[in-house]
């Protein structure tokens, strides 16, 4: 922790910078970094993008709130993690823009095992579907990436179900602070409720897919 008393706000010192690259909430990063700046410290909120193969590869997509000096002290840094480092704005604004991120990628993830549904459910050689869709409009991440592992029933965990939970209480918590209607992230927090009752929270989010396909969906 940062503020008990062993915390590691304790032993750094005035002109110091924190980094935060976990996806916690916008509000709360604020906080944070009004106690340590009352320090001398400065914080930097930088969520990344790219799921697992982007960290391997060192090309993650890294989203950064706080003030623009550090963020150039910490340049060298991001840039071993990631290709595109952009500042977002004040502390919070890089939390804020990795929900809105999350939104497109679950939202996205959940009309993908959809459409795959429905192609299966036609007939349709789902491979070429993959192959056909991804040539269009309808190319995303999600179905180049995770969609040939639902065809393969590879449901091995790059991004955990549990984690994408998280994702979206933290979305529907700014929501609700925002006062803004998020239809959409409601209807897939329920549906990865569903699947997590029945299948666990360890699977990757691909595993929606399974969730989609069968109405009981059980427990490996």
């Amino acid at each position: 922790m940062l503020f008990d008393e062993s915390g590691a706000a304790e032993a750094l010192r005035p002109g110091s910078i924190t980094v935060d690259m976990s996806t916690i909430s916008p509000s709360v990063t604020r906080a944070i970094a009004r106690r340590l700046r009352e320090r001398g410290i400065e914080h930097l909120d930088a969520p990344v993008s790219g799921g697992e193969s982007g960290a391997m590869a060192a090309t993650l997509s890294i989203m950064v709130g706080g003030e623009a000096a550090a963020l150039e002290r910490c340049r060298e840094v991001f840039g071993a993690l990631g290709q595109r480092v952009t500042h977002m704005g004040p502390s919070g604004a890089g939390q804020a823009t990795k929900l809105v991120n999350q939104v497109a990628v679950l939202g996205n993830l959940a009309a993908t095992c959809e459409a795959l549904r429905l192609g299966r459910a036609s007939g349709l050689d789902l491979a070429r579907v993959v192959d056909a869709v991804g040539g269009g409009a309808g190319a995303s991440w999600q179905l180049a990436n995770l969609g040939p592992k639902m065809l393969a029933g590879d449901f091995a965990p790059g991004f955990p179900v549990r984690l994408a939970r998280k994702d979206l209480r933290l979305i529907l918590e700014a929501a609700r602070e925002l006062r803004l209607p998020v239809p959409l992230v409601a209807l897939v927090d329920q549906l990865f409720s569903t699947l997590a009752a029945f299948a666990g929270e360890e699977n990757g989010t691909q595993a929606l897919y399974r969730a989609l396909e069968s109405p009981s969906p059980k427990r490996p």
